[in-house]
C-alpha cells in the first residue's frame, strides 16, 4: 500500500521531505508532482525502480527515460552539451521541457536508448519537486505518469493513490498539477527534433 504525502505546494514541510527522499534511497518508486503533470520517479541506480516504471507504463526499450535535474550544473554531469545546445537549452531552463542528449558516462548504460546511446534530461520550475531534489542530492530517474491506453495523464494525488496503490510505493500530492506532458525535444542529430509537442512552447527550436 502507498503512502500519501500531502506536501504544501509553496513551502514543502522539511520533514515530510526527508521521509520522501530517504525512501527514494532505500528504492521506493514515487509519483510526484512537476510542472508539467505527475510523473513516476525512483533513485538513479534502480533498476528495479526502472522495471516497475517499464511495467507500469507498458515501455519498451526504446523509451528514454528522463533523468530530472536540480540545475543546470548537475544536467552538465550527465549530457554532453555543445555551445550552440548549450544556449538554446539554458535559455528554456526551468521550464517543461525534455531534451534528449548524448549521455556522458555519470549515466548507467542500462538507461541509454539501445542505438542512440542518449537519455532524457529536464530541469522542472516546481517548488515541491525542486525541493525534493534538491535533499536527495541527485537527479530522479522518472518517466510521466500516463498509463498505457490513456490520452492524458492523471492529475490527481488522491486518484494516482487510489488506482496505483499496490504498484508505487508512494505518493506526493501538492494540489492541481498540469495536464500536459513537456515538450520533448531531440538535439542528438544535426539539427534539434521535435519529438512531442507538450507544455512547453516548441517554437523556440524550430
Amino acid at each position: 500500500m502507498a503512502k500519501y504525502f500531502d506536501v504544501h505546494p509553496d513551502n514543502p514541510q522539511p520533514r515530510t521531505v526527508r521521509t520522501v527522499t530517504d525512501s527514494i534511497r532505500t528504492g521506493a518508486l514515487i509519483a510526484y508532482p512537476t510542472d508539467s503533470c505527475f510523473a513516476l520517479g525512483c533513485q538513479l541506480g534502480s533498476r528495479d525502480g526502472m522495471t516497475r516504471i517499464r511495467s507500469i507504463r507498458n515501455l519498451d526499450e526504446r523509451h528514454h527515460f528522463t533523468l530530472v535535474c536540480q540545475n543546470f550544473a548537475q544536467l552538465g554531469q550527465f549530457v554532453h552539451v555543445d555551445n550552440d545546445v548549450f544556449r538554446a537549452v539554458k535559455a528554456a531552463t526551468p521550464g517543461r521541457y525534455t531534451f534528449i542528449l548524448p549521455a556522458t558516462k555519470e549515466v548507467p548504460r542500462k538507461l541509454l536508448h539501445p542505438k542512440k546511446k542518449t537519455v532524457g534530461v529536464r530541469i522542472p520550475d516546481h517548488v515541491v519537486t525542486q525541493t525534493l531534489l534538491a535533499e536527495l542530492g541527485e537527479p530522479l530517474l522518472s518517466s510521466t505518469l500516463l498509463l498505457p491506453d490513456e490520452e492524458e495523464p492523471m492529475t490527481q494525488g488522491w486518484e494516482i493513490k487510489e488506482r496505483l496503490d499496490h504498484v508505487v510505493d508512494a505518493v506526493v500530492d501538492s494540489g492541481d498539477c498540469g495536464t500536459e506532458p513537456t515538450t520533448v525535444v531531440d538535439f542528438s542529430g544535426d539539427a534539434p527534433e521535435i519529438v512531442r509537442q507538450g507544455a512547453g512552447d516548441p517554437a523556440r527550436f524550430m
